[in-house]
């Protein structure tokens, strides 16, 4: 089953991120990496690494991200993880968490569910 790893500056939002999804994918692999080790908003390298490396499996791993320093610090990481089976997902990370999840739990490949997450938020109206 693809892992999928919630990147936020906030530790309370990640959390909330996976709990959600929880709620309607219970069976899938899904870690957070929220906040600094001490608690304050940012993205912290190691948290990352961390959290992909607990859901990681031969089905690869989805990352999303929630804005701003989490992609650029998530690209580090995975360019330091040195896999090809762990990929970043541009959408918005609440619903892209969600279909990413509930799609895990289906038994999409990582490819199917970054090609459904590239539809994710395009009809949103603002």
């Amino acid at each position: 089953m693809v892992g999928i790893v919630i990147v936020s500056h906030s530790r309370n939002l990640a959390d909330s991120i996976v709990e959600l999804t929880g709620l309607m994918a219970a069976g899938a692999k899904v870690a957070a990496a929220g906040g600094l080790e001490d608690g304050g908003f940012g993205t912290d390298f190691q948290k990352i690494y961390q959290a992909i490396d607990s859901v990681y499996s031969e089905d690869g791993v989805i990352v999303l991200m929630d804005m701003g320093s989490a992609v650029m610090t998530t690209e580090m990481v995975l360019e330091a993880y040195g896999s090809d089976k762990v990929s970043m997902a541009d959408c918005p990370v609440v619903e892209g968490a969600v279909v990413a999840t509930v799609s895990a739990q289906a038994g999409m490949s990582r490819e199917e569910i970054l090609s459904s997450l590239k539809e994710v938020g395009m009809t949103a109206k603002f």
